[in-house]
């Protein structure tokens, strides 16, 4: 009780008030915008800590990492430019919902959600750190293969009407992750003896790429054959979803939750993965899964909820074990280090009052988070009062210096668009562009893992079928991938048979 109550003492501090709050404003800022990253925020930050003491610069960066983890959500809502990799499968229905006058409910909803998951995997840090630290530390190179394997499945649930174009889509996106110099063995790639392409394609390059360029091609095609479509933001105003959406969405946000946390735990994934594995948990097993992609509230609540919960999932092996599952947490390691706390078994039992600080600083970021986002829902969507070709400009410049700041790259950027005309030409070829994100993020983990595995059995393949938790995977790929492929047969033979019905009775009425 000492130890909390110093902790208690600490958080409630003005100075370390301050510095979660703004921490918080600076990650919501540098993650709605397309091409800033948290990372990149935190990477900021952290310098700025150096002089403040331990509870003032632990707060600062842990609310920038989870407003930053949250405000993903804005642009993918408002502009359907994901301002995180996580964001990328709120976009699906969150602008959707924009485009038909519910953009209000839609950042209500998204932040709603990612409260809830926020603090359920606080809830779950805290009761069971120990445990799930354990259970993470167990899966090797074979488990995170089949369990990254298992969310590439979740590509038949993005294909839309048709799993070929899905399919098509997904090796698109491993195709472009193969570029550049290859991180094992230092062998260039797919490069065509172009040296620039060695640094290979950005995931943020590529996502701002297929998400804001098609999108701004085609507003300024629109504006320019005069069918522009203009949003009516006048009667937006920040709104929650009902008793009733909760009451029906709550199981869904905890089971999400519960698979971002579980998802977080493990190093070397995060956010994307558990936004898209919820995602596609969500439409399978929806009453209505044909409203998925259309506009549907738990598109937007099943991946905000899961995503969040990854911040504290991904707590657990940093605090516990001083393993880092993402960029974001390694910068934040290293900032621990700098203050003088050593992430590991021992925390826990020398330095009880800063654990305490930890937690309390990550509830109170969230409640930040929720109070600022909810309060200026009527800000961001001042933004839809813009003209959509003036506004679609704007978005060009800003994708632009937000891609060359990834890695102060020019070639960014030419990247950027050429990746966008492709999406472009993809959309009017009706080939989802979600898919290839999906490979772009899950192809170099899956990749990296199945060559390590590889070189620890030497060369042996029996490996992969030597873990049952493994096995477990593979089964589950198995079964999601034939679920989707019964459902299109299904539907597929109900058009044929409906098609000839109907040629049945116009041949009897002649």
């Amino acid at each position: 009780m000492d130890a909390f109550a110093s902790a208690l003492g600490a958080v409630s501090d003005p100075f370390t008030l301050l510095a979660i709050v703004t921490g918080a404003i600076i990650g919501i800022v540098f993650g709605s915008v397309p091409g800033l990253t948290y990372s990149m925020a935190l990477a900021l930050v952290l310098p700025i800590t150096f002089k403040f003491d331990t509870s003032a610069a632990v707060g600062m960066l842990l609310g920038t990492y989870i407003g930053g983890m949250t405000g993903g959500s804005v642009s993918a809502i408002l502009l359907g430019i994901p301002g995180t990799p996580s964001a990328a499968a709120t976009v699906l229905d969150g602008y959707k919902m924009t485009r038909n006058g519910r953009a209000g409910l839609a950042l209500g909803g998204a932040v709603l959600a990612s409260g809830f998951g926020g603090v359920f995997s606080l809830l779950v840090m805290i009761v069971s750190v120990d445990l799930v630290a354990r259970l993470a530390i167990q899966f090797g190179p074979v488990e995170i293969f089949a369990l990254v394997l298992f969310g590439l499945s979740t590509i038949c649930g993005l294909a839309g009407k048709s799993l070929v174009r899905g399919m098509i889509a997904g090796v698109i996106g491993l195709l472009l992750m193969t570029i550049g110099l290859d991180d094992m063995d230092g062998v260039a790639r797919m490069t065509f003896g172009w040296t620039p392409l060695l640094q290979g394609v950005d995931l943020l390059v590529a996502m701002v790429g297929l998400f804001a360029v098609p999108q701004i091609m085609k507003t300024l095609i629109d504006y320019k054959l005069d069918r522009a479509f203009r949003l009516n933001a006048s009667g937006v105003r920040s709104e929650l979803p009902t008793f009733r959406q909760l009451r029906n969405s709550f199981w869904l946000m905890f089971r999400c939750s519960a698979l971002g946390t579980a998802v977080g735990s493990i190093p070397g994934t995060g956010g994307p993965i558990a936004a898209f594995l919820a995602y596609d948990h969500a439409k399978r097993f929806s009453k209505e899964p044909q409203r998925f992609g259309k506009g549907k509230l738990d598109g937007v609540m099943a991946p905000e909820s899961a995503n969040n919960a990854v911040t504290g999932g991904a707590m657990i092996p940093l605090l516990s074990l001083g393993i880092p599952g993402d960029p974001a947490t390694a910068v934040m390691l290293g900032g621990f280090l700098i203050h003088g706390l050593v992430p590991g078994p021992m925390l826990f039992t020398t330095n009880k009052p800063e654990v305490y600080l930890i937690y309390l600083a990550i509830f109170v970021a969230y409640v930040t988070v929720v109070v600022f986002q909810y309060f200026g829902i009527r800000g961001f969507v001042k933004l839809l009062k813009v003209p959509p070709h003036l506004m679609a400009v704007g978005i060009l410049i800003m994708c632009g210096v937000g891609t060359f700041a990834i890695r102060n790259s020019f070639l960014d950027v030419y990247m950027m668009v050429g990746v966008g005309l492709i999406g472009y030409l993809l959309m009017r070829a009706r080939i989802p562009i979600t898919p290839i994100i999906l490979g772009l993020v899950l192809g170099p983990t899956l990749e990296r893992e199945f060559r390590t595995a590889v070189i620890m059995s030497e060369g042996s393949f029996g490996v992969f079928f030597s873990s049952t938790t493994a096995v477990i995977f593979y089964a589950l790929t198995i079964g999601v991938i034939g679920f989707h492929f019964y459902g299109q047969m299904r539907d597929a033979k109900k058009t044929r048979d409906a098609a000839n019905s109907k040629k049945a009775q116009q041949q009897g009425a002649n």
